[in-house]
């Protein structure tokens, strides 16, 4: 190497160790998100020329019902883009109360809504409540984003292992073998991303039976909840008695609506962790989009006659790729019951990661690697089934071909 060449090296490397070091710590320890990452290089292989047939993020491909949209597009033209109070605004607060009342059986009022997209509802949720040191117990496989959102809080993220034996369903039995004396939260989702695994009744009483004996607070992330097959019914462990107090329900508009660009949500929680939630919120986002609240307004309120079209075209898809899975002998999966995620386990040699890249190379199809949503998901794929049937049918012909 020349005199310049070796001075050019030397500078490039400061550079870069400057550049980490500008990075915080909290950062650092956290790894970015498995699904986003293999959506982003199906994205550029499709620039690239490949056709690619992409089972990776779950967004369901329908169009945002008609009604939602001329909702919001009414507040647009009616100037109603200023600034809200950070919960929300008021009537869709309501609104949610009502439903959450009626439906999940949670005793809140619309003090206890928050209007906040899904995710940011979970982050200021672990953010407001979860000290340096504390374990928040969650299923493993789980949904990439959890153990970030509490690894950034300087929480440690406690994995309960499920099973397929189980149908991956977060147990009680699981749970409490974990409970120690640091232990602040459980965290669950139900219907289940990546697994799609719905919790019995018996199972929410058996955690809300934990969380009191222990003291215990509980996130629960019910963002699928509108997404059940086989008529398995939702179970909110807020409406189990005395768990109102505990428990920090999540929920939202994406899935259930084909909102996902909309970044809309929301979360119910008792008052004093409400005003704690709420101030995470005024020193952040502020507030949700004030005129998106208003088709929020209009997707509660209105027909919900395109959920249920929604959901019968997902029933269908399952039952179509379950179908084709079969005939592919190196995948085997269980049947599951809720949200648009099949998660079969594969026989071979590569770790998922791999397995994943390898299939998106061979066989033009993109998926995530089972290993991105904990270490029992090694050996899985994720494969989102919320697109067209014709996607589903020449994806897994391709897989079917590729892995003969």
């Amino acid at each position: 190497m020349t005199k310049v060449g070796h001075q050019c090296f030397i500078l490039l490397l400061c550079l870069r160790v400057g550049a980490i070091r500008m990075i915080s710590e909290r950062v650092k320890r956290i790894q970015e998100s498995g699904t986003m990452k293999m959506k982003e290089l199906a994205g550029q292989k499709k620039k690239e020329g490949k056709k690619i047939i992409s089972f990776t993020v779950g967004e369901p491909d329908f169009d945002t019902p008609k009604h939602i949209v001329e909702a919001a597009k009414k507040a647009l033209d009616e100037g109603k883009t200023r600034y809200l109070d950070a919960p929300g605004l008021p009537e869709l607060r309501e609104a949610i109360a009502q439903r959450a009342k009626a439906e999940n059986g949670i005793p809140c009022e619309s003090s206890n809504v928050l209007i906040t997209p899904t995710k940011q509802a979970i982050f200021e949720t672990i953010l407001a409540t979860i000290n340096e040191g504390d374990e928040v117990l969650m299923p493993n496989p789980a949904w990439v984003t959890y153990e970030p959102c509490v690894q950034l809080a300087g929480g440690k993220a406690v994995p309960v292992t499920t099973t397929e034996e189980n149908q991956f369903r977060f147990t009680p039995d699981d749970v409490a073998e974990l409970i120690t004396p640091k232990t602040k939260m459980i965290l669950f989702n139900s219907p289940s991303n990546p697994c799609g695994a719905v919790e019995t009744h018996e199972d929410i009483k058996g955690l809300a039976d934990l969380a009191k004996d222990h003291n215990l607070l509980v996130l629960s992330d019910e963002v699928y909840e509108k997404i059940l097959f086989d008529g398995m019914k939702h179970f909110s462990i807020a409406a189990e008695p005395g768990m109102m107090d505990r428990t920090i329900t999540i929920s939202g508009f994406s899935k259930t609506y084909a909102m996902t660009g909309w970044r809309m949500g929301w979360l119910i929680a008792p008052k004093p962790i409400f005003k704690g939630i709420n101030k995470i919120q005024q020193h952040s986002i502020t507030h949700a989009v004030s005129f998106a609240q208003y088709g929020g307004l209009a997707a509660i309120t209105g027909t919900q006659e395109p959920v249920k079209m929604m959901v019968k075209e997902f029933e269908e898809r399952r039952n179509l790729i379950m179908k084709l899975m079969k005939e592919i002998p190196s995948f085997s999966c269980d049947t599951p019951k809720g949200a648009f995620y099949v998660f079969p386990r594969y026989e071979g040699k590569m770790n998922s990661e791999e397995m994943a890249l390898y299939l998106m190379d061979s066989a033009e199809v993109a998926m995530t690697g089972g290993s991105a949503f904990g270490s029992a998901g090694e050996k899985h794929l994720r494969i989102s089934y919320a697109t067209n049937k014709k996607n589903i049918q020449d994806g897994m012909e391709r897989l079917k071909k590729t892995l003969a």
